[in-house]
């Protein structure tokens, strides 16, 4: 008599069958199920939020973010900068030579409008400033000798020396002398600032659209030299008056020009390249960029010297400059009709349009009086048809040994045969 073969664990028969139902149901195929509901609220909220939903593709996607155009923003662009105009302070005239730093005429430069002048430094040994954390003293013995503070003016001497004007005494220090504070002479160049003109001429580039513009379009020969900037006559004449600037700036003249300050000009491009390329047109605006409400950073100045030779040695002049520093800044974006994102967003309306009914089937199903009613129509699982018995074929005709289960009804592949 044959051994009995051994049976598989339970576990392992277990295993498969979870496979087999997993395996078939990836292959099983969903379709929504139409349900008419004859609901008038719920037909009102669903052909609201339908609306709502086609409102905002059609104006802010389309119409307001044009969303079906291609855009390239950060145009390329160059700043050619010229200032003209004199003035005058207490001891001189004053022309563009002398007030415009740097000369270069770039997208960053700065007129000063006071300077604060030390003039016929040497080398030598003087007062140090009192502004210098622990630079007045008593005697010799509280300076001493070599000892050199980032923030001052030079190395101390060790000596205790009277002060350059008051009773006080400072220590003495060798470097560029006299110091600052101790013979400077403050020089008002804002006179006549207001009117200095500026010329800031600007080139954009979009390479994507290959597209290029202007801020200067009038051919005529010497107009630039009849014309200042106006938003409406001579928006491409971009001669602008520092008066005009500062004023739109929300700035006060006589304060900034005192203490100083940074203005940015503010150069728009923002092309719709389906239109024209006369509708795309330069925007100027103007705001102050420094921190102004911040004592302890607002305003601007710089230094710088002056050297010449007297006697055969060396000596400068320094000066300390306040002014207005101007930066062009420009920016801009161009959009021109493409295929690909007009698909793109057409495909996202229509797809959310689905949210009013996934709303509407929410509300069906968890607030609606019959919500259960609804839920056993809306969900429907058909059973597979199976293949009858058949009729001429016996079950009891199998041998002895073969234990058949499931006899009355079912497909053979379901048969458990031990």
């Amino acid at each position: 008599m044959a051994a009995a073969e051994p049976k598989p664990p339970a576990g392992a028969a277990t295993a498969r069958r979870l496979a087999r139902s997993c395996w078939s149901a990836f292959w099983d195929y969903e379709t929504p199920k139409v349900i008419v509901v004859k609901n008038r609220r719920l037909g009102v909220v669903y052909r609201l939020v339908q609306l709502l939903i086609l409102l905002y593709f059609v104006w802010y996607v389309f119409i307001v973010q044009k969303s079906y155009q291609d855009r390239e923003t950060g145009p390329e662009s160059s700043v050619i900068t010229k200032v003209k105009g004199i003035t005058s302070s207490e001891h001189k005239v004053w022309d563009v030579e002398e007030y415009v730093k740097p000369p270069e005429g770039g997208s960053v430069f700065s007129i000063i409008t006071r300077m604060e002048v030390t003039p016929s430094q040497t080398v030598g040994t003087c007062p140090e400033s009192v502004r210098v954390t622990n630079a007045t003293c008593g005697s010799d013995e509280d300076c001493v000798a070599g000892h050199l503070d980032m923030l001052g003016n030079g190395v101390r001497t060790g000596r205790c020396v009277p002060y350059y004007h008051g009773a006080f005494k400072t220590c003495e220090v060798s470097g560029w002398c006299p110091v600052e504070d101790g013979a400077s002479v403050s020089q008002f160049l804002g006179k006549m600032a207001p009117n200095f003109t500026i010329l800031i001429k600007n080139s954009i580039h979009y390479p994507k659209f290959q597209f290029s513009k202007g801020n200067i379009e009038n051919q005529e020969n010497g107009y630039l030299k009849r014309c200042t900037f106006d938003e409406v006559s001579h928006l491409y004449c971009p001669i602008f008056k520092l008066g005009f600037i500062v004023e739109q700036a929300g700035e006060n003249f006589t304060e900034l020009a005192h203490w100083g300050g940074v203005i940015g000009v503010i150069i728009t491009w923002d092309c719709d390249l389906d239109l024209p390329a006369s509708k795309c047109n330069p925007k100027y605006s103007f705001r102050r960029l420094d921190p102004k409400h911040i004592p302890a950073s607002s305003g601007y100045n710089f230094r710088f010297a002056k050297y010449y030779k007297v006697n055969g040695s060396t000596t400068r002049t320094l000066i300390k400059a306040y002014g207005i520093r101007i930066d062009v800044i420009v920016h801009g974006q161009a959009g021109k009709f493409s295929l690909i994102p007009t698909i793109i967003n057409l495909a996202t309306a229509l797809t959310s349009i689905g949210v009013g009914s996934f709303l509407c089937d929410w509300i069906l199903l968890t607030f609606m009086n019959k919500n259960k009613v609804y839920s056993h129509k809306k969900f429907d699982k058909p059973e597979p048809s199976r293949a009858p018995w058949p009729r001429s074929w016996d079950p009891q005709a199998l041998p002895t040994h073969l234990n058949v289960s499931k006899l009355e009804t079912g497909h053979p592949c379901d048969w458990a045969v031990g």
